[in-house]
C-alpha cells in the first residue's frame, strides 16, 4: 500500500512489506517500510532552483595535512571545486579546522551568497590555507553550528574533512558538540589517507545523520567533493521523522535504517503525543530508503487481529506541532494456528536482518584482528563473507577479498591475509554498514 503527499516538492510514499502471521504466543511484530521521494529534484533543477540551503565546508588544516604536501593541495582543488557545484544563492562558508576553529570565507561571523563572485573569492582565499596546528574537530563543528544557524534556510549541511586523529579534545568533549548539533544540521564527513580514525568519522557522520567514507588517495578528492556537494544541493526537504504509533500495550523494540546502510535509530526517538513517538531521518531529496521496525505486541488468542504500528512521515516543528506529509504504512498483527503462515519469514525482513548481521560481525572481526585475537576475527570475517554471498553484497565482498582469502564462501571458511594494507582494512571497516537492496 502507498499513499502519497501533495504535489508541492517532492512527493512521500509509504511501503511496508511483512508476515502479518503470528503463533498463539508470538509477541514480535517485524516489517520492513520502505520510505521514497520522487518527483522534486528533476522538476527544481529544470528551473534551475531549489530550497534555500547554507553549507558549511570544514577543510583540515593541522600539520599532518602536509605530509605529503600534495594532500594539503588536493584538499584546497577539492574544496574549490565544491564550490563550483554550490547553487547560485546558497548561503556558504569555508573554515580552516586546527586546534581551533578560523573562518577562511567570508569571515566576520557572515555566511556568503553563492554567486560568480563569491566563489572566485573563497577560492582565492582557500590558496591561502597552509598545514600547522592540531586537530580538535568539535571546535569546527560548534563553528559550522553558528554560521549555519545564523540562516534562514530549510537545508543546513556540512561538510568535514580530516586527515588525523582529534588528539587536540576529548572523546567526551567531541561527543557532547555532536549531541549539541544533532538536528541542527546534516554532515557528510571524510577521511583522507590512513592516519584518522574510522570510528571518529563514522561516529560524526552517524549522530549528524550524514554519510562517512574513506578518500585513501588524496587525488580522489576533487571527485568525492564534487559528488557531495551536487546531493547535498538536491536535497530539498530537511529534518523529515518517522512518527511511529502504537496501540496500548505495544511498544517500539527498535527501528533501525538498513538501506542504504545501517544506521540505529531507536534511542534517538523523541516523544510526540500519546503512543507516538518520531525517529530523525535527516534531509531528502528523490531518493528510498528502507528501514527494519520491530514492535512488541500483547499477548492475543487465534484468529484476533491488530494494528500493530501505523508509520507516517513528518517534519517536525517548534512547540510540538508537525506537518504531516501525508504519507503512512501501516503494520498488522493476525495470531493464527496454521503453522506455515506463521512460520514463514518475509523476504525483506529475512534480507536487512541479515545486512545487519554483516555490519555486525565485519565490525566485530576487525575489532579481534586488532587486538590480536586471529582466530576470533577469521570466525567473524569468515561469517561475514557468507552473509555477503547470501545477500549478493557484492560490494562488499570484494572489501573482505582484500583482508582475507576465501576457501569457501558458502561455509564462510576463510584465512586471514598475512598482509593487509591499512588502506584495504579502513576501507572495509568504513563502508561495513553499507548494504545491497532487496529485491522486490
Amino acid at each position: 500500500m502507498a499513499n502519497f503527499a501533495k504535489p508541492a516538492g517532492p512527493r512521500f510514499s509509504v511501503e511496508v512489506y511483512q508476515n502479518e502471521y503470528l503463533p498463539e504466543d508470538g509477541r514480535e511484530v517485524h516489517a520492513v517500510v520502505t520510505v521514497t521521494a520522487t518527483g522534486g529534484s528533476a522538476a527544481l533543477r529544470s528551473a534551475g532552483a531549489g530550497p534555500s540551503a547554507a553549507v558549511a565546508l570544514m577543510v583540515d588544516c593541522s600539520g599532518s595535512m602536509d605530509y605529503p604536501p600534495v594532500k594539503m593541495r588536493n584538499a584546497r582543488d577539492a574544496t574549490a571545486a565544491a564550490l563550483d557545484a554550490l547553487r547560485d544563492g546558497t548561503r556558504f562558508a569555508v573554515i580552516d579546522g586546527t586546534h581551533v576553529a578560523r573562518e577562511v570565507y567570508p569571515g566576520g561571523g557572515r555566511l556568503a551568497v553563492a554567486d560568480a563572485t563569491t566563489r572566485e573569492q573563497a577560492k582565492r582565499a582557500l590558496r591561502r590555507l597552509s598545514a600547522g596546528g592540531g586537530t580538535a574537530i568539535g571546535t569546527w563543528l560548534r563553528l559550522a553550528d553558528r554560521l549555519l544557524a545564523s540562516a534562514d534556510v530549510e537545508i543546513r549541511h556540512g561538510i568535514l574533512l580530516t586527515d588525523g586523529r582529534n588528539e587536540h579534545e576529548s572523546p567526551e568533549e567531541l561527543r557532547a558538540t555532536l549531541e549539541a548539533c544533532a538536528g541542527r544540521f546534516t554532515c557528510d564527513a571524510r577521511g583522507v589517507g590512513t592516519d584518522w580514525e574510522v570510528k571518529e568519522v563514522t561516529a560524526i557522520a552517524s549522530a549528524l545523520l550524514g554519510t562517512a567514507d574513506i578518500v585513501a588517495d588524496p587525488a580522489r578528492l576533487t571527485d568525492d567533493f564534487t559528488a557531495m556537494m551536487e546531493t547535498a544541493m538536491g536535497k530539498e526537504v530537511a529534518d523529515v521523522a518517522l512518527r511511529v504509533w502504537t496501540p496500548a500495550g505495544a511498544v517500539v523494540s527498535y527501528l533501525k535504517q538498513v538501506a542504504p546502510s545501517v544506521e540505529e535509530l531507536t534511542d534517538r526517538r523523541t516523544e510526540a503525543g500519546p503512543r507516538a513517538g518520531d525517529y530523525p531521518t535527516g534531509s531528502w531529496g528523490d531518493e528510498s530508503r528502507d528501514y527494519h521496525l520491530c514492535v512488541t505486541v500483547p499477548a492475543a488468542g487465534l484468529g484476533q487481529e491488530m494494528l500493530a504500528a501505523r508509520v507516517s512521515l513528518v517534519v517536525p516543528r517548534p512547540g510540538g506541532t508537525a506537518r504531516n506529509l501525508d504519507a503512512q504504512g501501516l503494520v498488522r498483527a493476525v495470531w493464527t494456528d496454521d503453522l506455515t503462515a506463521s512460520t514463514a519469514i518475509n523476504p525483506q525482513v529475512a534480507h536487512y536482518t541479515g545486512q545487519a548481521e554483516l555490519a555486525q560481525v565485519i565490525q566485530q572481526g576487525i575489532d579481534l584482528r586488532k587486538a590480536g585475537d586471529m582466530d576470533g576475527a577469521t570466525a567473524k570475517l569468515g561469517r561475514a563473507v557468507q552473509l555477503a554471498r547470501v545477500s549478493g553484497n557484492a560490494d562488499t565482498a570484494k572489501l573482505l577479498a582484500k583482508v582475507v582469502d576465501v576457501v569457501d564462501a558458502s561455509t564462510g571458511t576463510v584465512r586471514l591475509k598475512a598482509k593487509v594494507t591499512e588502506a584495504d582494512e579502513m576501507t572495509l571497516e568504513t563502508r561495513s554498514t553499507k548494504t545491497v537492496r532487496v529485491k522486490k
